[in-house]
């Protein structure tokens, strides 16, 4: 990897690691669509600016019914789960269960676009390994009373949107920019959001909330929700799709580590058994074999 790629690499998966932070730090003082809607807008308001720019932002306006597909599938849906159950379970849980990502996406290949790499023998072992990871990892925590089941299956859940919206982005807008696709997602969900944040910001401010969680609605939405993206798709065109994927695993281990050492989120036994195995899964799982 040439030191640019690996420069892009590093913003990439800091950047998405970042948010599981955030969203803990903002959830206290902020309801749910307005942390949502706080970083659509400012994401909107950076990438849409260099869509119109580079000349990319009317394919995206004309595929605008898929458009809006990719949007529920990668942000109405998924950052609603992911921020209510951060209200109950921990950052870094958060972050290890977001990297089953690779896992559904493999398994959407297979059965969707045709992908046989699924039927080697290392991919499978991994997807084994992965899923072994994942059971223990909750089962073990949820044994002892450290998690909550139904918000585990929330993040989950938002895990299965993130791998089923790039396929809809791939298959039917193959020639459309991914910041045009992003900023203009962003528009559609701050105004699905829009009148529940709006209604609810008046009695958020009454609150005071501390610098901190305001600081964090401003990070989810220049880091997590900008910068990260353009990020993305300049490392896909440096290293490709295929290693720009594992930028997934740095951001599990990013949001794992936020919250051990800024939150003082707990190292569980479950962490400890099922993010080795995890880590392991999807190596195995994603890397390309002959």
């Amino acid at each position: 990897m040439s030191r640019k790629g690996l420069f892009l690499f590093l913003i990439t998966g800091t950047a998405w690691g970042l948010p599981y932070l955030f969203i803990r730090l903002a959830v206290p003082y902020f309801s749910t669509p307005s942390v949502i809607f706080s970083r659509v807008v400012i994401g909107a308001l950076v990438l849409i600016p260099i869509a119109v720019y580079r000349k990319s932002l009317m394919p995206a306006l004309k595929a605008w019914p898929w458009v809006l597909a990719y949007a529920a599938l990668e942000m109405i849906g998924p950052w609603f789960l992911i921020t209510e159950s951060e209200r109950v379970i921990n950052s870094g849980l958060a972050g290890l269960l977001v990297a089953t990502v690779p896992f559904f996406g493999l398994i959407i290949g297979y059965f969707y676009l045709g992908d046989k790499s699924l039927a080697h023998k290392n991919t499978l072992a991994g997807l084994v390994i992965g899923f072994t990871g994942v059971l223990l990892l909750v089962g073990i925590d949820a044994f002892n009373g450290s998690i909550s089941l139904p918000h585990v299956g929330m993040v989950v859940l938002a895990a299965i949107g993130y791998a089923v919206a790039p396929v809809v982005a791939n298959v039917k807008m193959p020639n459309v920019s991914g910041v045009a696709i992003n900023g203009l997602a962003m528009a559609m969900v701050a105004v699905f959001y829009s009148i529940p944040a709006l209604s609810a910001l008046p009695n958020e401010l009454a609150a005071n909330p501390p610098i901190e969680a305001w600081g964090s609605l401003v990070g989810l939405g220049v880091f997590c929700s900008s910068i990260a993206f353009v990020a993305f798709f300049r490392l896909n065109r440096e290293i490709g799709n295929a290693r720009a994927t594992l930028v997934t695993y740095m951001n599990m281990a990013v949001a794992v580590f936020l919250g051990v050492i800024l939150l003082g989120e707990p190292i569980t036994v479950g962490i400890l058994i099922g993010f080795p195995m995890v880590l392991i899964g999807s190596v195995l799982a994603t890397r390309k074999h002959a």
